[in-house]
Formats: C-alpha cells, sequence, structure tokens
C-alpha cells in the first residue's frame, strides 16, 4: 500500500482544522441558541412598545380610581439586572443548552368573566396596529387584560377568550416577564428554504406586563419560530461560498508554502541518503538556502555525521591497507624461510637452518607486536569519556619515570606542581606518556636524557624533551601517521605516537611536535579538572 506523502497530510490536516468550527457549531448549537435569543429580545422589544403604548392609553380612558382597583402585585423583573430606580430592562434568558422545551400551548378556553370594558376600549384603538405590525415581523401577538382575557389579537379567534392557564401568561399576571420554548408541529410538505416560521420545530413565546404603579393592566404575549442553522446559512450560501473559496485557497497555498519550506529539503536529503546508499562519494552536501531553522540544523547534521562516516570509512580503508602492507613483509619472510626450509632442509649447513628460523621467528615476533598495536590503536579508538574521569599527571609522571629508570632510560621530572590534576583516565594518560618515552628510546637512544616537565597554562601541559638527534622537518608532518616509522629494522611498528595521540584526543586534549633547538619535544595539552 502507498503511503500518503507529507503534503497530503498537511493538506488533510488543514482542512480538518478548517471544519472544525463548523463540527463546533453542530455540536454545541451554539448557532442555534444565538438565533434563538435574537428572537426573543425582538420579541421582548416588540411587546415592551405594546405594552408602553397600552399603559399610555389605558391611563387616559380609565376613569378616576380605576388604577386602585387593579391587582397589585411585587415587582418580580427576574432574570434581569436592576439598574436604578424605573430602570427595569427586558434582557434575553433562552439558551438551548439549559432551557426546557415545553410542549405546545394549550387552545384559548372561554373566560369565567367577560374582559374588563376599560381593556376592550384601549384594545380597539391598538388592534390596528397589532395587525399591521403582524405584517411585517410575522409574530403572533395577543393584549390580554388583568385576568387574562384576550382583548387584541392577531387571530381574531382568540378574542374573548382565556390564556390565563397558560405559564407565560400566568407569570406576567403576577408582574414577572417570561419567555419559553415551546415544540411546533412542521409540516414536511409545506417545507421551504426561504420561510422564516415553516421549518422550525420550536417556537419563541414572550409574555410581559402591563404595569402602572405596582397595579397590573394587563399583559403582552408575542411568539414566533425562530430562524434555524440550516436556513441562515441558505441565506447566506454566496457569501458562504466565497469564504470557503477564500478559505481553500488559503489552505492550498498554506499546503504549498509548508511544501516548500518542509517537503522539499526533505526530499533533498532523502535524495541524498539515497546517494550514499548507492555508495557515491560527498554525496551528502549543506541545503541550499533553507527556509527553516530546524531544516538547516537536520542538514548540518546530516553533513557532519556524513562527513564523519566518510571519514571513518577512509580511516578503516587506510588502517586495512596500513595492515596488509605492514603484514605483507614479515609474513612473506616467514612463508619464503618455511618453503626453503621445506625443499632444501637436508642441503643446508647447521647455521644456514638457525640463520633462516631465527629470521623467521623475528618476522613472527614483529607480526606479535604489530597486532598488540594495532589493538592497543583500536582500544584508544574505542575510548568513550564518561565525563568524570581525573587524573593526577604529575603523580602519573613520577611513577611512570621511575619504572622507565629502573628499566635503564635516562628520565627526570622536572618544573612539575605538586598535583597537577588533569581531564583524562589514568590508564590513557599512562600509555600516551609511556608511549612518548619509548619513542625517545627507539630514536634517541637508551643513554639520552629524557625530561618530563608539566604546568598549568591555559589547560594543562606536560612537555617530554630528548637530547637525540631530533626529527627531520620532512618526518614532522608524518610522525603520528599509523605505520609511519624510521625504525623498522629496529622493530618499531609506527604505531605507538598514533596510540598516544588518540589516547589524548579522546579526551578533549592535544598532542603535537614541538620546535626545538636540540631534540625532540613533545607536548601534550589536556583539559584542567
Amino acid at each position: 500500500m502507498r503511503l500518503p506523502g507529507i503534503r497530503t497530510l498537511l493538506l488533510a490536516t488543514y482542512l480538518a482544522v478548517l471544519l472544525l468550527p463548523v463540527a463546533g457549531i453542530g455540536i454545541l448549537r451554539l448557532y442555534e441558541s444565538a438565533l434563538i435569543r435574537q428572537t426573543e429580545a425582538e420579541l421582548m422589544a416588540q411587546a415592551a412598545v405594546l405594552s408602553a403604548s397600552y399603559r399610555a392609553t389605558w391611563l387616559e380612558r380609565a376613569p378616576a380610581g380605576a388604577l386602585e382597583a387593579m391587582p397589585k402585585v411585587e415587582l418580580q423583573w427576574a432574570g434581569s439586572v436592576q439598574y436604578g430606580a424605573g430602570w427595569i430592562p427586558l434582557l434575553p434568558q433562552l439558551d438551548l443548552a439549559d432551557a426546557p422545551i415545553l410542549p405546545r400551548p394549550a387552545d384559548a378556553v372561554p373566560p369565567p368573566q367577560p374582559a374588563d370594558p376599560v381593556a376592550l376600549a384601549v384594545a380597539r384603538s391598538l388592534d390596528p396596529v397589532v395587525k399591521e405590525a403582524r405584517r411585517m415581523t410575522l409574530a403572533g401577538m395577543r393584549i390580554l387584560d388583568a385576568s387574562g382575557v384576550v382583548v387584541a389579537a392577531t387571530q381574531d379567534e382568540d378574542l374573548g377568550k382565556s390564556l390565563a392557564a397558560q405559564d407565560e401568561v400566568a407569570h406576567a399576571l403576577r408582574g414577572a416577564p417570561k419567555a419559553a420554548l415551546r415544540e411546533r408541529d412542521v409540516d414536511p410538505a409545506d417545507y421551504s428554504m426561504i420561510s422564516i416560521s415553516r421549518n422550525t420545530a420550536l417556537r419563541v413565546f414572550v409574555a410581559v406586563p402591563i404595569l402602572a404603579e405596582g397595579h397590573v393592566l394587563g399583559a403582552v404575549l408575542v411568539s414566533r419560530t425562530p430562524r434555524n442553522i440550516v436556513q441562515t446559512l441558505y441565506s447566506k450560501r454566496y457569501a458562504l461560498l466565497e469564504l470557503a473559496i477564500v478559505l481553500l485557497a488559503t489552505v492550498t497555498a498554506l499546503a504549498w508554502f509548508t511544501g516548500q519550506t518542509v517537503i522539499r529539503p526533505t526530499r533533498q536529503l532523502a535524495a541524498m541518503a539515497r546517494r550514499v546508499a548507492r555508495g557515491e562519494i560527498r554525496a551528502v552536501e549543506p541545503l541550499h538556502r533553507p527556509l527553516m531553522r530546524e531544516a538547516r540544523e537536520l542538514s548540518d547534521s546530516i553533513v557532519t555525521m556524513a562527513r564523519k562516516l566518510e571519514a571513518r570509512a577512509d580511516y578503516v580503508r587506510e588502517l586495512a591497507l596500513g595492515i596488509s602492507h605492514e603484514f605483507k613483509t614479515p609474513l612473506t619472510g616467514i612463508r619464503g624461510g618455511a618453503e626453503l626450509l621445506r625443499d632444501h632442509l637436508g642441503e643446508m649447513s647447521e647455521d644456514e637452518r638457525r640463520r633462516f628460523l631465527s629470521n623467521m621467528l623475528a618476522d613472527t615476533a614483529r607480526l606479535e607486536r604489530l597486532v598488540t598495536r594495532i589493538l592497543e590503536l583500536a582500544r584508544a579508538d574505542a575510548v568513550t569519556p564518561q565525563g568524570d574521569e581525573r587524573c593526577d599527571v604529575a603523580a602519573a609522571a613520577a611513577e611512570i619515570a621511575a619504572e622507565a629508570r629502573k628499566a635503564g632510560q635516562r628520565v627526570a621530572v622536572e618544573a612539575m606542581p605538586a598535583s597537577l590534576p588533569a581531564t583524562i583516565d589514568r590508564t590513557s594518560f599512562d600509555i600516551a606518556l609511556a608511549n612518548l618515552l619509548d619513542n625517545a628510546r627507539q630514536h634517541a637512544g637508551a643513554q639520552a636524557s629524557v625530561t618530563i616537565s608539566g604546568r598549568l597554562a591555559d589547560g594543562v601541559v606536560v612537555e617530554v624533551r630528548d637530547d637525540g638527534v631530533g626529527v627531520s622537518p620532512g618526518n614532522a608532518q608524518r610522525i603520528f601517521d599509523r605505520f609511519f616509522t624510521t625504525r623498522r629494522d629496529a622493530g618499531g611498528t609506527g604505531l605507538g605516537l598514533a596510540i598516544a595521540q588518540r589516547r589524548v584526543q579522546a579526551f578533549g586534549g592535544e598532542l603535537s611536535l614541538e620546535a626545538a633547538e636540540k631534540g625532540a619535544l613533545f607536548r601534550i595539552r589536556l583539559k584542567p579538572a
């Protein structure tokens, strides 16, 4: 199965993020709650205007003493905030998340007593206003007297009937405004995307009391179906389509930009890896002008790793060539001697046989020295500092010098502090210093004087100086190369200085050959502990 590319995954991710707001609207119903609250606020505004108009007209037409005869209530303005004397704002309270959805309201019933005459007279003057407002707002409007009898309505069949049993009306007649969500039957055959009232299975009811000096004069009941989210989105379909095109274009541009900044360097690195797998030399090169810091850092890290791997491969190849070259001469001597002894043993004199056997033993001893040195070099290459290594090089130098003097070498420790701690393990320092003393013995002679000194100057510095013939300028450039030696006939392997240098470098130090007026001067520089 073919795996998708990064660009495809990024595009899918962007599209998923793009659809999250739409999914959030569908799951939380936030937008529908906003539509319901908008409808509730509009109905409250309409009810407030009708309530104020009814109150003003009622106070003009009511006979003297009629107001005191109306029901007295204590103001209960639930769900609103008191803003000072006389200020009682109507605030929307409905929310789909917690508001209960009540059944359809019961039909109006005949009242136990006729409507109030004053209320009828006032309602008659407001009836044209109610009918005209209905045409513009599509809301059902009813004005009720203080006992809950409908005195004005957008539908004439409700006139003269009582709605006092409806919960919203009962609250309003007790002086408290009330809004409710109620079920509504929807006829599928009557469905229309452009209709406000036909497609929603809910209807918002708002009942507002008509108050005058704490007396209830009546109530205003208004209702309307809110727009649903589908209708709202459909009405904005062209704007939403334009927005979708813009968003898709933006997402596509972002995917392309991400592809240029992420995918292109990734593909370049993958191509480099394929070239390396094919065995191409110097196949890894730094990325050309990457746009991201991470891409540049990754490129630099891969290039550094590739360079180290190539250097390691070159090292192994050169080491293999050196080993094969160094082993070839003694092996050839051993084989030649063995063949001569096999073919001409009876013809040889005792001295000739001893000479050939001595040569074979000498070649065997050289092979043994080479194998031992190669193992030491391998261990030096495998040294991995742990970070807590510490060695007092002054004490170590004194001990190594004492052992060399016992072996007959003239070694002295001078100008060395009593204690000189450095960042290197004792084994590595012993091997490095012992190889330097062995190098002096081979090239300067057993009778040459060797001086070891140490000091603290920009790190820990240990110097090994002899008074021999020194190192020629031509050999100075190759003295640390593996298998390079000028004393091969004396048993030199050309690996001692290379081993010493690897041991010192493993701990971040340096081993170098310095210019000297007489003899050779080697300097070890280590980090102080």
